[in-house]
């Protein structure tokens, strides 16, 4: 089987409208770049969007926000996006914001094929409403369902064309567990490589989990916010 794919346009080709996808990274850390460009240029339309948090508003997933491409957000932390909050408030964009724990477990149960699990977090807020709940040991619990994907999409340092994918330090955050739970696996690699040119014990996700790679190209690796420190009050 050929999981080679020329560029980021040819990988995800066939995302359908109203697909589900998961699009990996840690604010601007480790996002899928290129995928998330050829999304906009595709103009694939009423997404829901499961990531750690929804961009900037002119990079990420604040892209396809901007486009109006993004049906429903599910995720953690959505603070840095002002077009994101317009949405939202205005009723345009339904929005599911989950526990940033709850999310990541949620994401994991999928790829372990486990259907639920139960939680304390979030009793007895609003994240509770219609979730059966369990007391445990004396303490509520709620139950949480796993969380899939019709896509997943993951960026990595490194990749061969089995598959076989590693990350960089702490770009592996959600995406190592999403790469597990999506019906189709996209990564995007800085280097793309022959199979036996990775270290075995450095392969942090298998390839069994990888359906499509392609080396991607000019990434800019945005950081959400620069702090500088005055020296001597300059």
């Amino acid at each position: 089987m050929n999981k080679v794919y020329k560029n980021a346009a040819e990988a995800i080709s066939d995302i359908p409208d109203n697909s589900i996808l998961m699009l990996g990274g840690f604010g601007l850390n480790g996002i899928p770049e290129n995928s998330i460009a050829a999304l906009v240029a595709k103009g694939v339309k009423g997404l829901t969007c499961i990531s750690n948090n929804a961009g900037v508003d002119d990079f990420g997933l604040g892209l396809l926000l901007k486009t109006r491409q993004i049906k429903k957000m599910i995720s953690s932390y959505v603070g840095e996006n002002a077009e994101f909050e317009r949405q939202l408030l205005s009723g345009e964009l339904e929005v599911d914001l989950i526990p940033q724990g709850t999310l990541a477990t949620r994401i994991q149960m999928a790829g372990m094929g486990i259907p639920a699990f139960f939680t304390p977090a979030g009793y007895g807020t609003e994240i509770a409403e219609g979730k059966e709940v369990r007391v445990f040991n004396g303490k509520p619990h709620l139950m949480e369902m796993a969380l899939h994907a019709d896509f997943a999409i993951v960026k990595a340092w490194k990749g061969d064309t089995l598959g076989n994918l590693v990350f960089r330090k702490t770009t592996r955050n959600f995406s190592t567990s999403m790469a597990k739970a999506g019906n189709i696996t996209i990564a995007e690699v800085e280097h793309l490589v022959q199979p036996g040119e990775l270290d075995p014990d450095e392969i942090q996700v298998a390839g069994v989990y990888v359906h499509r790679i392609f080396e991607g190209k000019n990434y800019v690796k945005r950081i959400e916010r620069k702090t500088v420190k005055l020296v001597n009050g300059e």
